[in-house]
């Protein structure tokens, strides 16, 4: 301190501290003017103990003035050093950067003015400082001060010059702080590293795209700012990023691609838009490269499918559609498991575009990868079942599209199936809005008769009788009804001479069995005429439901339908089909005469021509007499309307079929829903027994006592009168 003393005078330094701002500047001239002088001399130890005296005793002062005086003198210093001014930076910068954290916005503005004086000096030299100046730069441009803002954006430019000139600039170390940097909210503060992160990114010799994994999170964190301007300038700075990655022939896809897939899903639309538009230019340039993050980034892709912004949907539907053209492989990384685990998970979405989109997926994995899609059927089959009770037709069709491809496998095809008919008794009304679709559907994608026969197997032994005949209820009118079911129809319509078609309606019969209407819906298909009318006339007073009626009500609407032209075609030769005549006129005979089914069925039967059935003149449905017709056959034997020869038909083999078993099979059948029927009418009378008497006791335990006689004036009273 001696030294310095001894150099620089006792006025010198009073001026310095000096409260006027002339006097301070023309002290720090003079300071100025010394070190020039030690300088030249080469005598740097008096230099120091000169900068060493402008640290201690003014920019260390507890005096605001001394402490501005102090910023002033050393930068008068550095100038006096010019070009030796590099080899006392370490003493003289740590000081003005100190300065930048004074409580006095003053002294915090003379700090900059300070610093922004030296680097005009040193340059380059002072890149050593970097890191501490950037990180007091990034504070200051949220000062409080609007001077102090004005003093650090000057210096920050300066600082920008120097830096993009110099080749001694670590981005290395420099981008730990960066990072550290990017997460402050500070408007100020973001404009401050967006532009730094442009201007860095501009320069030809620093690689800022082998870094950007390490702050494009908080690039995206901007987009969603309150402030136009900042969101403006980090889209412009991602927009130029991404079109490096295009031009740039290796990018590191990967550590992106995790931070693409969490912003996929911010609350903030355009962050939403640019990530998805980043996922689809990395999809299309490094999809190989992507291969372990498929999962990841479809598990962000699926939800915005059914984005509310109409962008998002369609980059969104086209990275999708980008996604799944590539052909990947499981021993390329390819995680089956994964994308259906994502696959599965989004089955849960609200939206009917991402469930659709999740289940193409499966398909698609079925078809690729199907033995390991096999492999976890078990943790997907229950969702894939819950699906098909989906609101949306698309939904449950592409459910049932997956299932058909699952059960190409006959074990699986079972397991479908069983799965199908227990789904539809634990939820009756899955049955009553999509049985008809889903049972349709499959027809069509898998074996229509196969699915019946397996369908009836199944129904054969269901413990739940009530939920057997709706079932088969159900299958009956699909299979009256369906265009896709046509062949089936065809094929038994030849049950009397066709093995298959026999084969099918004995498949058949068996289930068919839980519901009397199904039975000679059946046998009015398979033309087994005879049959249905022994069905009919088997039937009691107890089978005559409200349900029974019902069914008969729809079979009568469907034998007016283009489905049964060929039956009413039949009646034009009513004595070579008489027994289609009587089962059309029992049906007629169970049918309440007020209903509209029975007009229905009556006026068809008054267009049949004449015929007696017994030999006796009868009186048609149209109310005019006519005399028998005779048909003259072989001795014994009788044409039936089934084509067979025999007295007694029933009993004979129509085309293998025994007629009089498939009758012994339906009266048990009938006999067990009898026996079911009586016991629920019984169990509910004792229900309402109980309930009844329950009541009478609560009210007799209400009423009051009388037990007691009456008065001795009541009982005069009432004797007079």
């Amino acid at each position: 301190m001696a030294d310095a003393l001894s150099v620089i005078s006792t006025s010198v330094l009073r001026n310095l501290s000096d409260k006027l701002y002339e006097k301070r500047k023309n002290a720090a001239l003079e300071i100025e003017g010394i070190v020039r002088q030690l300088a030249s001399a080469g005598d740097h130890d008096k230099i120091t103990a000169v900068i060493n005296l402008l640290t201690t005793e003014f920019t260390m002062s507890s005096q605001a003035n001394h402490r501005k005086g102090g910023l002033i003198g050393l930068a008068a210093a550095t100038v006096g050093l010019s070009n030796d001014a590099a080899q006392h930076l370490e003493q003289i910068v740590p000081p003005v950067l100190n300065s930048f954290s004074d409580q006095d916005s003053r002294v915090r503005y003379y700090a900059c003015e300070a610093l922004y004086n030296i680097a005009k000096v040193v340059r380059g030299d002072f890149i050593i400082f970097f890191n501490q100046i950037f990180d007091a730069l990034c504070k200051l441009s949220a000062d409080s001060d609007v001077n102090v803002q004005s003093a650090a954006h000057l210096l920050d430019r300066l600082v920008k010059d120097i830096v993009t000139e110099s080749d001694q600039f670590s981005i290395e170390e420099f981008i730990p702080l960066l990072r550290e940097r990017m997460n402050v909210l500070n408007p100020f503060v973001r404009q401050f590293l967006v532009g730094w992160i442009t201007v860095l990114d501009s320069v030809p010799d620093i690689d800022m795209l082998g870094f950007l994994p390490d702050f494009l999170d908080g690039l995206f964190n901007m987009l969603s700012d309150s402030s136009h301007e900042i969101r403006q300038q980090a889209d412009s700075a991602l927009s130029e990023f991404l079109q490096e990655i295009k031009n740039s022939p290796s990018v590191d896809y990967r550590r992106m691609a995790e931070i693409l897939v969490q912003r996929a899903d911010s609350p903030d639309e355009f962050t939403r838009l640019t990530a998805i538009t980043w996922m689809n230019e990395f999809v299309k340039l490094g999809g190989d490269q992507l291969v372990r993050y498929y999962a990841d980034i479809l598990g962000a892709i699926l939800p915005c499918i059914s984005d509310k912004e109409e962008k998002i949907r369609v980059v969104a539907r086209e990275t999708n559609e980008e996604l799944r053209a590539i052909r990947a492989d499981p021993a390329e990384g390819f995680d089956v498991g994964a994308i259906l685990s994502i696959s599965k998970r989004q089955l849960s979405s609200e939206w009917d575009a991402t469930r659709s989109e999740a289940l193409q997926w499966i398909l698609t994995l079925l078809d690729r990868h199907r033995a390991e899609v096999l492999s976890y059927l078990n943790e997907i089959l229950d969702s894939l079942l819950k699906a098909l009770s989906d609101k949306s037709d698309e939904v449950v069709l592409l459910v049932l599209e997956i299932h058909a491809c699952i059960a190409k496998d006959q074990h699986h095809f079972r397991q479908l199936l069983v799965f199908l008919v227990h789904k539809f008794r634990v939820d009756n009304t899955l049955l009553e809005k999509r049985g008809a679709l889903i049972i349709r559907k499959l027809c069509v994608l898998l074996n229509a008769e196969i699915v019946y026969r397996e369908l009836s197997m199944i129904l054969e032994g269901e413990a739940d009788l009530d939920f057997a005949s709706t079932m088969v209820q159900a299958l009956n009118l699909i299979l009256l009804t369906s265009s896709e079911l046509t062949e089936l129809r065809d094929l038994l319509k030849k049950s009397l001479a066709n093995d298959s078609g026999k084969d099918l309606f004995v498949s058949l019969y068996a289930s068919w069995c839980h519901a009397p209407m199904a039975i000679i819906s059946l046998c009015l298909l398979a033309q087994a005429y005879q049959h249905a009318s022994v069905v009919i006339r088997s039937l009691g007073e107890e089978d005559i439901t409200v349900r029974f009626l019902v069914q008969l009500d729809k079979l009568v609407r469907l034998l007016e339908t283009p489905i049964f032209a060929y039956l009413r075609l039949q009646l034009l030769d009513p004595g070579r089909y008489s027994w289609l005549l009587k089962v059309l006129y029992g049906l007629l005979m169970l049918l309440p005469q007020q209903s509209a089914a029975f007009k229905i069925l009556r006026t068809r039967l008054k267009t049949v021509p004449p015929y007696s059935f017994n030999g006796d003149i009868m009186r048609t449905a149209s109310g005019t007499y006519y005399s028998q017709r005779i048909h003259h056959v072989p001795t014994g034997s009788q044409i039936t309307e089934d084509g067979d020869l025999g007295v007694d038909s029933l009993a004979n083999m129509h085309n293998g079929i025994n007629f009089s078993v498939r009758l012994q099979q339906f009266e048990q059948m009938l006999q067990q829903h009898r026996s079911q029927a009586r016991l629920q009418s019984q169990q509910h009378h004792n229900n309402l027994t109980s309930s009844k008497e329950k009541q009478k006791h609560e009210d007799q335990s209400s009423e009051p006592d009388i037990s007691r006689p009456p008065s001795r004036t009541s009982r005069r009273g009432s004797g007079q009168s």
